[in-house]
């Protein structure tokens, strides 16, 4: 997978994941704002949709690939080890950071593998799938940043994303802002505090 690697000054790993359209340029600075001692893995999606890069495919707006979106967390996931290899940093210590896309990417990775993850920044998800077991992520720490008026993914999408991840054991807060999908500054700083404190 494309990517960045940006060596930091401590054992931390923020995986960068970007939303529609965006490449591993577009979080840099949010990463910078979240943790700027952390090592940074940013990472571009490997789907192509009219030629903006995703993580994975989709149906139409809202409706995901299922099928691709399993492959691809897959594929992310094995990624990681690799990276953590070849990077030399420890797998265990690795917190998502996502928007979008990206976020959506991030939560599929909690559904479907326990401990891929010891964090995650989730800016406007939505529930990667539904009716499904999701892994075991007891006492994982998980920050979703959520618009109140957001047409992309509805306040009842936040809702039902926190209720599967606390079900599996995640400590989970939700942050509301009174905006649509964009992702502010203000939401950025509050997940850079909560971040402070919960990892």
């Amino acid at each position: 997978m494309k990517h960045i690697f940006q060596k930091g000054n401590t054992d931390r790993v923020l995986l960068l994941l970007h939303g529609t359209g965006g490449t591993e340029q577009d979080l840099l600075p949010v990463g910078k704002m979240i943790d700027p001692d952390a090592s940074v893995l940013s990472v571009r999606g490997n789907v192509s949709e009219n030629g903006m890069p995703r993580f994975f495919r989709r149906l139409r707006e809202g409706v995901f690939d299922e099928e691709d979106l399993i492959a691809r967390t897959k594929e992310l996931n094995e990624f990681l080890d690799e990276a953590s290899v070849e990077y030399g940093f420890d797998r265990d210590n690795v917190v998502a950071v996502g928007y979008s896309n990206g976020a959506n990417i991030a939560g599929s990775l909690l559904f479907h593998y326990e401990k891929s993850l010891a964090g995650a920044v989730l800016h406007h998800p939505m529930v990667p799938r539904r009716g499904i077991e999701v892994a075991n992520q007891t006492g994982l720490p998980v920050f979703i940043g959520a618009g109140e008026n957001d047409p992309i993914c509805p306040a009842q999408e936040t809702k039902d994303l926190n209720d599967y991840l606390t079900h599996a054991g995640a400590n989970v807060t939700v942050h509301w802002e009174r905006m649509g999908h964009q992702l502010t500054e203000n939401e950025v700083k509050t997940a850079a505090t909560w971040y402070k404190e919960q990892l």
